[in-house]
């Protein structure tokens, strides 16, 4: 990132390596100060026109009413009101009427910590813990200037200092240290390598956004020409985010007018470690929102055979800004890619349970979303103090699995994460992970809250399948558990992917996805379809109980007793088997 200090899209950038402000004139007199005050002046004009109206008769500009007061603000941040006026008598308008001055000064501060606020340090190598440590300290600084800044102005226009203080987060809730890193970068890539990698990620939870859209649309498809072939990435825009999706190294280029997407990876995917890239070649790239001059959505995927690396592209448009187009080609791209290693993609959870009888169970889940295999996990919380001695959860959304060479079935997991709808969680759950949580839309239909959920080492150490079964989420049934004698028959329930949507996507009604994941398998189904009969063959001779879970998530009034219900008639069954 080349400037100081940029704001678009009710996203601000700092650039601490630019310019760090450690005093509170410094920060009163930096172009990144003006320009939020600019802005704020255009908001106010459209959503409070009688405040805006009562200044603008007096400067007659709004250039000239954002200098002065910018003016006030500094002179208030170092004499008393009466001071102030003195200097000028310009300044007297704003204590003529005090109260809307207060006001005055709360939208703006409303205004500022309503952007999401991103700070950046830039290291042209790789940075040490130091450097870390000092950029947190900064960050701190950066907060108490910017809350003194804020308290010494209103506690001097109202004449008295308060006597409760609210600690509120108002510096960056964000922040990024970025390097310059050499890889092994196929030439028809070198547009890409003048991006820095993000080698550290800090943020203040709760961490809320708003997007543009909230459900995601579509399956991507196969491109036949390469997206990304030649073309040139502009430091000033992009960041990188080297991400391990399950094993497979990934570049995810991101726009910063998509910021929240990029930095929410933090809390989904592995941050890989800098010699785990350097000099290296990723096993996928992937460019978010590249602004090519198309205004519909255009979401693909492209492999490219001669350097062995599955491209992902989303063009820069309104209908790409949600989380689920970056999540879910980054799944498409590792399942392809999983695939390619005759490997099995499972969109669905994967648990490790220990009873409190001793007996250990390994259980996988699978469904297209909304079909409850998150809410049956959330489920298994729920019933931890009553059955579970340890819980963990391999994944949450997509895994795969793999054939040992001792001719077991093991499931491995894509994320550390979960993005998950707020509406679905227990609220006591919810509210617990407030202090880790990302939040988008958080007061709209299918809210959405990104949490860590697991460690790399456990989702990548391979656990043997003891129970695989399909989430149907439609079907009322009195036993929530059914296991196939047929394994044809089981074969066309998993393949055939049936779910009724609940919203997370623009689909309506009972609809279908071939083996319940349009992530890689839809794409693939050739290749999809011969792992499906070898792997299914493999479980059944491995011992593994193939079934249904009925969660009754569809099902009206049973969105939260349906997976409860499964989950304790799962249980019992487990403790039975085992005695």
């Amino acid at each position: 990132m080349l400037q100081e200090f940029t704001l678009s899209e009710g996203k601000a950038i700092m650039n601490f390596t630019l310019k760090f402000c450690d005093t509170r004139q410094k920060i009163l007199d930096s172009y990144g100060f003006h320009r939020v005050v600019d802005t704020f002046i255009q908001k106010l004009k459209k959503e409070e026109i009688i405040i805006y109206e009562y200044y603008l008769k007096e400067f007659k500009t709004d250039e000239a009413f954002a200098k002065t007061l910018i003016e006030v603000f500094k002179l208030l941040t170092v004499v008393n009101s009466d001071e102030a006026q003195n200097v000028h008598n310009k300044y007297t308008i704003f204590f003529n009427d005090r109260d809307l001055f207060l006001e005055l000064i709360e939208l703006l501060y409303t205004f500022w910590r309503g952007l999401e606020r991103y700070a950046v340090v830039h290291n042209s190598s790789i940075g040490n813990g130091l450097q870390s440590v000092r950029f947190m300290q900064a960050n701190e600084l950066f907060n108490e200037l910017v809350l003194s800044i804020y308290r010494r102005i209103e506690e001097t226009v109202i004449g008295y200092q308060y006597r409760v203080y609210r600690q509120l987060n108002a510096g960056a809730n964000a922040a990024l240290t970025l390097s310059d890193i050499n890889w092994n970068c196929p030439v028809e890539y070198k547009g890409l390598t003048s991006i820095p990698f993000i080698t550290a990620v800090m943020f203040k939870p709760p961490f809320f956004s708003y997007t543009k859209r909230n459900t995601r649309d579509g399956i991507f498809h196969e491109h036949i020409t390469n997206p990304v072939e030649n073309i040139v990435l502009n430091e000033d825009d992009w960041f990188l985010f080297p991400a391990k999706v399950g094993n497979m190294l990934t570049f995810v280029y991101f726009h910063k007018d998509f910021m929240v997407h990029g930095f929410s990876l933090a809390n989904l995917f592995e941050l890989a470690k800098e010699d785990e890239y350097i000099g290296k070649k990723p096993d996928m790239i992937y460019v978010f929102g590249y602004p090519d001059g198309h205004e519909e959505k255009r979401t693909f995927y492209y492999k490219d055979k001669k350097n062995n690396i599955l491209i992902g592209y989303a063009n820069h448009c309104d209908d790409i800004d949600y989380f689920g187009y970056m999540k879910k080609m980054l799944l498409t791209l590792h399942n392809v890619k999983q695939m390619e290693n005759d490997r099995l993609p499972i969109h669905g959870a994967m648990v490790n349970i220990l009873l409190k009888n001793g007996t250990e169970a390994n259980i996988v889940i699978m469904g297209d979303s909304g079909a409850g295999k998150s809410e049956s996990l959330e489920a298994f919380r729920t019933l931890n103090e009553k059955y579970i001695r340890h819980m963990r959860i391999v994944f949450d959304d997509m895994g795969y699995l793999k054939k040992e060479k001792d001719g077991s079935i093991k499931g491995y997991g894509t994320e550390i994460g979960a993005f998950v709808r707020i509406d679905d969680l227990d609220p006591m759950y919810a509210f617990q992970q407030l202090e880790r949580g990302i939040y988008t839309n958080a007061d709209k239909v299918n809210a959405r809250i990104t949490i860590p959920a697991a460690t790399y080492d456990v989702i990548m150490k391979g656990y043997k399948v003891d129970y695989f079964l399909y989430a149907n989420n439609y079907t009322e049934s009195e036993q929530k558990i059914k296991f196939f004698d047929n394994l044809d028959e089981a074969i066309k329930v998993f393949e055939a992917g049936a779910r009724k949507a609940k919203g997370t996507t623009t689909e309506k009604g009972l609809v279908t996805s071939y083996f319940a994941n349009p992530f890689g398998p839809v794409q693939e189904q050739e290749k999809a379809g011969e792992l499906i009969q070898q792997y299914f063959h493999d479980m059944q001779k491995n011992g593994v109980k193939i079934g249904e879970i009925y969660t009754s998530l569809a099902i009206e009034g049973l969105s939260k007793e349906g997976p409860r219900e499964a989950a304790e008639e799962l249980f019992t069954m487990i403790n039975n088997e085992s005695n």
